[in-house]
C-alpha cells in the first residue's frame, strides 16, 4: 500500500475504504451463493434457491473479480461435474492462475485482441453446450471491455475507437452499454440466445448504482429493452457519430432497419431456462463503510448512494453540503457516499475520474472556505482508476499548499484533466494494486469539529 502522507484521518478513511472493499470479496460472495447437498448442486441464499442433479457443468467467470469467483466456485464443484476446464477472463492485472480453469488476461478499459480470442474460445464452448447441462457464469464488473465479441462486419479496431470515443465523450455506463450491446454478439442477453438449449444461471457482481442486471457486464444473461435506434441517438446526441467508424454506422443503421435482429428482448423464449442472483454490489460496500465509520469513533452520514454525475460538479456538491453543516459540528463526522462519476474531458492530462474528483474537491474546499479540519478519500474498488496505476487520491487541508510548494498550479491541472501529477506532487495518490473486485468507487469525507 502506498499512501499519501500519513496522519491519522488518513489511515481512518483508508481503514473505512478498505471495509467498503471486504464487503464486495469475490470468494466470499460466491461461497454465500453456491454450495453442494450430496449429488446436487444448490444455487442461491435462503428461500431463494434452484437445485439440480445437471448432467455437466460449463463454468465461465469474466470480468475484474473473475479469478477470485472461480477460485470459490472450484472449490465447492467437484472437477467430474465439469464438462470440461473452466473459463476465466479478467484484466491483466487481476490475473491468477487457478486449478482447472483456463484463466486469460484481456484489456480494459479498452479491449483488446487478447480479448477477442478470449472471447472466441467461450463462444466454441458454448457450442458444446446440451440439454440437461448448466452454464454457471459468474459475472463481475469489467466485463464488457475485457470480452469483445463484435458482430460480423464490426472489427475489434473499429469497436475500441467508438468505446474510446464514448468514454472520452462523458456517455454514462447505462449509455456506452447500450451502444456495446448492439455491436455484440454475448452482450445484451447474447450468452442467453447462445446457451438456450441449456440451463443458465448467473451469479452478479455489481458495479454499477442501481444494481440494473442489463448494465452489469453489458447484461450478457439479461433481456435488452434497448435498441439499435437509441444506440444511434447516443452516439449523435454527444456529437461524436461523424467520427464513428464506418462499419460501426452501417451496422447501427441496418439494424434500425429491421436488416439485423435486434438483442433479445424480455419475453423472449431464450430466458424459459435462466436464472439469476445478485451477490455483491456497492451499496452493500457502501453500507460496510458506514458501519466502519461508526466503529472508528464517528457519526456517520449517508450522502447518496447513487453518487453520479461529473466529476468536479459532484465535488463541489459534496463540498457545499460540507460547508453548510461543519459550524454545527460537536463530534467528528464521516460522509459516506459511493457510485461512479464520469468526466468529459476536455483536456490532455492524465488522471480518472476519483482523481480528478479529490482534486475538485480541494479546490472546492479551498473557494467555499471548508472552515474545519478534513480529510477526503474517493477510490475505485478495484484499485484501478482510470489508465493509472492509482486507485484514486486522499486529500486533506494541506494539499493545494504541498501542490503548489512544487511550482503546481492546481486549477489548471484540473482544467487540462490532470490530477494524477497534481496529486503526486502533494504524495496524495492512493496506490493499492488490484483488489479482485470491482463495485464502482467509494468516497469518505472524514471531518473534525474546530478544537
Amino acid at each position: 500500500m502506498i499512501l499519501a502522507a500519513e496522519s491519522a484521518e488518513r489511515a481512518t478513511a483508508l481503514a473505512i475504504f478498505q471495509a467498503g472493499v471486504a464487503a464486495a470479496d469475490p470468494e466470499t460472495c460466491v461461497g454465500n451463493y453456491l454450495h453442494k447437498a450430496g449429488n446436487n448442486l444448490v444455487i442461491g441464499c435462503g428461500g431463494d434457491l434452484r437445485s439440480g442433479n445437471w448432467r455437466r457443468i460449463h463454468l465461465l467467470s469474466f470480468g475484474k473479480a473473475a479469478c477470485a469467483m472461480v477460485k470459490a466456485a472450484i472449490r465447492i464443484i467437484p472437477d467430474t461435474w465439469l464438462a470440461a476446464p473452466g473459463i476465466a477472463i479478467t484484466n491483466y492485472e487481476n490475473v491468477v492462475a487457478v486449478d482447472n480453469i483456463q484463466v486469460f488476461g484481456t484489456g480494459h478499459p479498452l479491449p483488446d485482441q487478447a480479448g477477442l480470442q478470449a472471447a472466441e474460445t467461450l463462444i466454441n464452448r458454448l457450442n458444446t453446450v446440451q440439454a440437461d447441462d448448466l452454464v454457471l457464469a459468474l459475472i463481475s464488473g469489467g466485463g464488457s471491455a475485457l470480452l469483445p465479441c463484435p458482430v460480423v462486419g464490426v472489427s475489434l479496431a473499429d469497436k475500441i475507437a467508438t468505446t474510446q470515443l464514448l468514454l472520452a465523450s462523458g456517455a454514462t455506463i447505462h449509455q456506452i452499454n447500450c451502444v456495446r450491446k448492439h455491436l455484440s454478439r454475448l452482450k445484451g442477453g447474447g450468452l442467453a440466445r447462445l446457451t438456450a438449449a441449456a440451463d443458465l444461471h448467473a451469479l452478479i457482481l455489481s458495479d454499477v448504482l442501481d444494481d440494473d442486471l442489463s448494465v452489469i457486464a453489458s447484461g450478457p444473461s439479461v433481456p435488452d429493452d434497448s435498441t439499435f435506434g437509441e444506440a444511434i441517438d447516443i452516439l449523435q446526441s454527444y456529437r461524436v457519430w461523424p467520427q464513428i467508424p464506418d462499419a460501426v454506422k452501417n451496422h447501427l443503421q441496418a439494424g434500425q432497419q429491421g436488416l439485423y435482429a435486434e438483442t433479445p428482448k424480455s419475453g423472449d423464449p431464450v430466458f424459459e431456462n435462466v436464472g439469476h442472483h445478485l451477490i455483491g454490489s456497492n451499496a452493500l460496500s457502501v453500507d460496510a463503510a458506514v458501519a466502519a465509520a461508526k466503529c472508528s469513533g464517528y457519526a456517520a452520514e449517508l450522502f447518496s448512494k447513487q453518487l453520479s454525475g461529473e466529476a468536479r460538479l459532484v465535488a463541489e456538491q459534496l463540498c457545499r453540503h460540507a460547508v453548510t453543516i461543519s459550524p454545527d459540528l460537536q463530534q467528528p463526522l464521516a460522509i459516506i457516499a459511493g457510485g461512479e462519476t464520469t468526466v468529459t474531458l476536455r483536456g490532455t492530462g492524465k488522471g480518472g475520474r476519483n482523481q480528478e474528483l479529490a482534486l475538485a474537491f480541494a479546490i472546492a474546499a479551498e473557494t467555499h472556505d471548508l472552515n474545519c479540519r478534513w480529510t477526503f478519500l474517493s477510490a475505485g474498488s478495484d484499485g484501478r482508476d482510470g489508465p493509472t496505476d492509482a486507485a484514486g487520491a486522499i486529500v486533506d487541508n494541506g494539499s493545494l499548499n504541498r501542490i503548489r510548494a512544487a511550482a503546481i498550479d492546481p486549477a489548471a491541472m484540473l482544467n487540462d484533466n490532470n490530477a494524477y501529477p497534481a496529486l503526486d506532487a502533494a504524495n496524495d495518490l492512493l496506490k493499492c494494486g488490484a483488489t479482485g473486485t470491482n463495485v464502482a468507487d467509494l468516497q469518505i469525507l472524514l471531518l473534525h469539529p474546530n478544537a
